[in-house]
Formats: C-alpha cells, sequence, structure tokens
C-alpha cells in the first residue's frame, strides 16, 4: 500500500494552492488555441522562448519591454491560459492596483509576496518557509509582474531573497540563481512613471529602479516593438503613424530640446490638434487643463465643495493664528495627495481614483469611472 508524502497533503489542504488549481483545464485549452492562433510573430516568439524555460524547469529570469499597443496584456493572458490548462500555476501581480485587475487572478505584488511598503536595502517578505505562501511558490510554475518599471529595486531584492531562502535554502544569493529557480517575467517600460523618491535627484530615482539592481544584469531581455492598435480598421492612416513615432521619438528622447517653454517643439504641423499641444509640468497646469477640457463637455457644470476647518480648542486662542488658518486659507491650498477644495464635473467627465478604496470590486489606484 502507498501513501501520499508530506508535501501532496500539504497541498491538498492549502487554500491558496486550492484556488490556483481551480481552473477548468478543458475550459482553458480550447482557449489557449484560440489565444494562441492571434499571436502575431514576434508575440509568438516571446511565447515560445518563455513557455520552453516553464516545461523545462530549469528556471529563468525575463525582462519583457514594450510600449503601449504592442499587446503585452494578451501576450499575459496567453501565457496564464497556456500555463493553466496543463494544470499549472501561475501568479499574476502587478505594481498597482487597478494594473493587478487586468491579469486574471491578480493581485497587487505587495500583496501576494508580503512587501513591506517601506522598502530599504534590508527588507525582507514576510513569509515563513513553512508557511501556506512557501508552498504556493514552491508549486509555481511562472509569476508575472506587470509594471515593474514603477516599484523600487528593493522590491524585487527582497522577492529574491525570500524565494532563494525558500526554495533553495542551502544556496547562496550569489551563486547567480535568482528567484530560487523559478520562472519569471516582467514587464517593463521605462516611459511609465519610475518609482517616486519625495525631493529625489535624477540620480536617486535612476538608482532606485529596476535596471539599477543586480538582478538586471542576470536576466534575459525581450522586445515587442508591433503596434497592434495601428492595425486594426481605419487607423492605419499614414497620419495616425505619424503621431505614434512621433510619440514614440520622445519618449526616447530623439524629439526636442531644452525645456525653454514652448509645447510645440518638434511636433508636426499637420499632427497638432488645434494648433497646439500641452504639456503639464505641474499641478497648476494640469487644473488649468482640466478647466479646459471640461468646458467642451456638453452639459452643466456641478460644483462641490470640501468644508475643511481647524478644530476649535482652548489652546486655539490667538486672534491672529486664528486668521492664518481661517477657512478661506485652507481652502486657497493645494497639497499633494489631496484633492482641491473646489471640484468641478459634468456628465461624461471622466474621474480617476488615486486611491484604494476596494479592490474587490475593482476600486483602485487607477481606476477610471
Amino acid at each position: 500500500m502507498s501513501y501520499p508524502d508530506s508535501d501532496s497533503i500539504a497541498s491538498s489542504n492549502n487554500r491558496l494552492i486550492v484556488d490556483e488549481l481551480s481552473y477548468d483545464t478543458n475550459t482553458l485549452q480550447n482557449e489557449s488555441h484560440g489565444l494562441l492562433s492571434s499571436l502575431t510573430n514576434e508575440q509568438r516568439r516571446v511565447f515560445d522562448e518563455i513557455m520552453n524555460a516553464v516545461e523545462a524547469n530549469k528556471g529563468g529570469v525575463f525582462f519583457l519591454y514594450g510600449y503601449g499597443g504592442t499587446g503585452k496584456t494578451f501576450l499575459w493572458k496567453t501565457l496564464s491560459v497556456a500555463t493553466r490548462s496543463k494544470g499549472q500555476i501561475v501568479l499574476n501581480v502587478a505594481s498597482s492596483g487597478i494594473a493587478s485587475l487586468l491579469l486574471s487572478g491578480g493581485r497587487t505584488a505587495h500583496s501576494r509576496f508580503h512587501i513591506p511598503i517601506n522598502l530599504n536595502v534590508y527588507s525582507t517578505c514576510s513569509i515563513k518557509p513553512c508557511s501556506d505562501d512557501a508552498h504556493l511558490l514552491k508549486e509555481t510554475k511562472l509569476i508575472i509582474w506587470d509594471e515593474a518599471s514603477m516599484i523600487h529595486k528593493y522590491a524585487f531584492e527582497a522577492l529574491d531573497s525570500l524565494m532563494t531562502d525558500v526554495l533553495t535554502p542551502n544556496t547562496s544569493i550569489n551563486s547567480g540563481i535568482l528567484f530560487g529557480g523559478k520562472v519569471i517575467v516582467f514587464y517593463v517600460d521605462f516611459r511609465q512613471v519610475l518609482h517616486v523618491i519625495t525631493n529625489g535627484s535624477r540620480k536617486r530615482i535612476v538608482n532606485a529602479s529596476l535596471c539599477s539592481s543586480y538582478i538586471w544584469g542576470k536576466c534575459k531581455l525581450l522586445r515587442l516593438t508591433k503596434n497592434i492598435r495601428l492595425t486594426i480598421g481605419a487607423q492605419t492612416s499614414e497620419q495616425t503613424k505619424q503621431f505614434a513615432k512621433w510619440l514614440l521619438d520622445i519618449g526616447e528622447g530623439n524629439v526636442g530640446g531644452l525645456n525653454d517653454g514652448e509645447a510645440t517643439i518638434g511636433i508636426p504641423d499637420d499632427l497638432l490638434i488645434n494648433d497646439s499641444a500641452l504639456l503639464a509640468p505641474t499641478n497648476e497646469d494640469v487644473q488649468d487643463i482640466n478647466d479646459r477640457l471640461l468646458s467642451l463637455f456638453p452639459g452643466d457644470e456641478k460644483e462641490y465643495l470640501s468644508s475643511d476647518s481647524i478644530c476649535p480648542t482652548k489652546d486655539f486662542v490667538d486672534l491672529l493664528q486664528a486668521n492664518l488658518y481661517s477657512p478661506d486659507v485652507l481652502n486657497s491650498l493645494k497639497i499633494f495627495g489631496l484633492p482641491n477644495h473646489r471640484l468641478v464635473l459634468k456628465v461624461g467627465a471622466p474621474v480617476m481614483l488615486f486611491r484604494n478604496i476596494d479592490h474587490q470590486i475593482g476600486l483602485c489606484n487607477g481606476t477610471r469611472l
């Protein structure tokens, strides 16, 4: 008589593993065939390279670089479906809440790997080697991390240290085996906003990015360059292609010069909208643009005002101090992270959340309403 080993018993009792294996493989196999047939040659080449690493079970770290419109989300979905259709586990994570919602079974990286919010060089993930989360990592075949360029490099290094301890406890972190030998794919787009360093210099911001980590030199860089959106319907016009090329040239730093206050430097005349282009480096400019665009929406405006005031206390008796902190003064303040006193909306105007309110129903930082 044979008995199941302890790892099998632990896996069957691990709710995290059970949830990740609860997908209908037959349905996923049919879906996988359809997705694979829709991949471009460029996407298929990336797909095959990553899946070969998964099937070889020898690990591998990949960085996929591609700008908006190259089909990254579609490729993530195809990789996830193809792996799950074989009864294997894929962990989809992202650096922000809204991006994680675009991935099947996605979660934020901080939530999935217990990465601390305030990171430093000594930060570690709070996962114990014998916990359910650790067993989930052992059973995982593929990890996909979206928006990797928007988070501090210490987050990746903390995860690398964790997975090395959990999966290869007898191996040094300097051995060259990253993430315990698991296959992990990062999506990076350095056109996105990098990790924000408060009052940080250019050097500090670059030093905090993923490309400054020891992980960067030990991975394979893959690229997606074909803009899929330009191949759909009427969007294949020559003018649209020129505009897309101009945007890419800005991202690569190939056009424009020193900031001299002119917002239309390097923009072809036939690509300008209303003979102007707007770049907003300050909060005041952003507000001006919002007001201008809101005026283009039809319908009546609805004004909302905050009700901020100083709470009166027995120590607050100085009249001069009271005048300094009057409601009018408070209402005139425009502080990073807080909405302005006056908010004007119209029906149809887009609204974007800046806070994680309720992840389960999709109210996350970056959600468009």
